[in-house]
């Protein structure tokens, strides 16, 4: 009988590659069950989605209540309890100063957050950052810098972009270095500003606060200060996307709050829906309340199953102590990888920050070692653990684990790692 993959290549389109070939029939946890009776630790987690873990009966049940009383009845004609009480929670976790409008994807959410900058701002440049991943729209590949094959065959893109060095301490750490009082990965605004794009043409700086295709990049905090600075002298919008460090992963609900750094617009999606598509620009109010009925919109954001869902989320990383686990696990887990990297000298870095952890694998010169990271994912798969890899170079193995993740969990996860790492020798 044929796989569901097998079967997949007949009828999909090429272009929805998948990381593996694995065909799953049902999902419980931090755990996927295959079509071939395996179970499998997921350290996927759906691409930082099930951020609770897969199929979490609270939000099952949570789903299924809402379909009783609507599937779809349009955000854009009508009002309904559960897109209401998601705002209002969104709102109150934010600091009660800012405003929510709901999309369904993460693409979507930043080119509503791009719009909303500009039209506020009435500037058409946007600053975006090298080895950045804001999704896969015309207007999103336009202010991604981490892969030449998102933009190959689309130009011309949407203009008035303009490229800056992330902070990254590991590949460049020359830019914490002082120059003039400043660090030099923010000194460069100067030279971008002076020769570039005048500061007053610029609506915003859109920055992810960990890298997050580009290879689970943590920047130094004074960083993500200079830039709060700058948009503050000059009148620039700060926005952060949030897509995939939102919802818990690095150990508060939003990264920003991680930080100690508030932006004017986050942007919001991947595990704020418990699975279901969903994603959020928020804004604070004077930006949004300055963005009138017409000048954006949609059909199925705020679909009210994800509102649903999306609650349930956060009653239960509020009521679980989520974000707790999470520091204390994301620890347990970085110095476990700290111990791999005593141990296996193609571990480069181990870097992280609550259950966003990686490891970047690297060739005995240093330089990266692509294949082997794509060995180790295939190799770990075989025995039951599933990972995905990132980086610009692709050279970056990503632990994305649920964030209520135990102990033992990463322990099995690290040991499948050691074995894996091992058999190189």
């Amino acid at each position: 009988m044929s796989t569901l993959y097998e079967r997949c290549q007949k009828v999909m389109s090429g272009v929805s590659g998948r990381a593996t070939k694995l065909g799953v029939v049902d999902s419980d946890g931090a755990y996927l069950y295959t079509e071939d009776g395996r179970k499998v630790l997921d350290f996927a987690s759906g691409v930082a989605v099930n951020n609770i873990g897969a199929k979490n009966e609270e939000v099952v049940d949570a789903i299924k209540a809402e379909l009783d009383h609507m599937i779809h009845v349009g955000h854009n004609v009508v009002y309904y309890k559960s897109y209401v009480e998601l705002a209002e929670k969104l709102v109150e976790k934010t600091g009660g100063d800012t405003k929510v409008y709901f999309s369904n994807s993460g693409a979507e959410a930043n080119e509503g957050a791009i719009k909303l900058a500009k039209y506020y701002t009435k500037r058409p440049g946007i600053i975006a950052f090298k080895n950045s991943f804001h999704g896969r729209t015309i207007g999103c590949i336009s202010i991604t810098g981490s892969n030449s094959a998102y933009r190959k065959y689309y130009e011309p893109l949407i203009p008035g972009i303009y490229w800056a060095d992330y902070c990254d301490a590991y590949h460049h750490p020359e830019g914490l270095e002082s120059e003039n009082g400043k660090l030099k990965c923010l000194a460069q605004f100067d030279e971008i500003f002076e020769k570039l794009i005048a500061p007053e043409m610029v609506a915003a700086i859109i920055v992810e606060p960990v890298q997050g295709e580009g290879g689970y990049i943590v920047p130094d905090k004074r960083f993500l200060e200079g830039l709060r600075q700058i948009c503050d002298k000059h009148g620039i919008l700060l926005i952060f996307d949030e897509i995939q460090t939102g919802i818990g992963r690095t150990g508060e609900l939003y990264a920003y709050q991680t930080f100690g750094v508030k932006p004017d617009i986050l942007t919001s999606a991947k595990a704020l829906g418990g699975g279901i598509p969903l994603s959020a620009v928020i804004a604070k109010k004077e930006i949004m309340d300055a963005w009138p009925a017409g000048a954006h919109g949609g059909t199925f954001g705020g679909n009210p199953l994800a509102c649903a869902a999306g609650l349930k989320t956060l009653e239960i990383i509020e009521r679980d102590h989520l974000l707790d686990n999470c520091k204390k696990q994301g620890a347990y887990f970085i110095d476990k990888l700290h111990g791999l990297q005593k141990k296996y000298s193609c571990i480069g870095d181990v870097r992280g920050l609550g259950l966003m952890d990686a490891i970047e694998i690297v060739k005995e010169d240093g330089t990266p070692d692509p294949e082997k990271t794509a060995k180790i994912k295939e190799l770990a798969l075989e025995k039951d653990l599933l990972l995905l890899t990132c980086g610009s170079d692709h050279n970056v193995v990503r632990f994305i684990a649920p964030i209520n993740v135990t102990a033992k969990e990463i322990d099995k996860c690290v040991e499948i790692i050691d074995s894996t790492l091992g058999s190189f020798n």
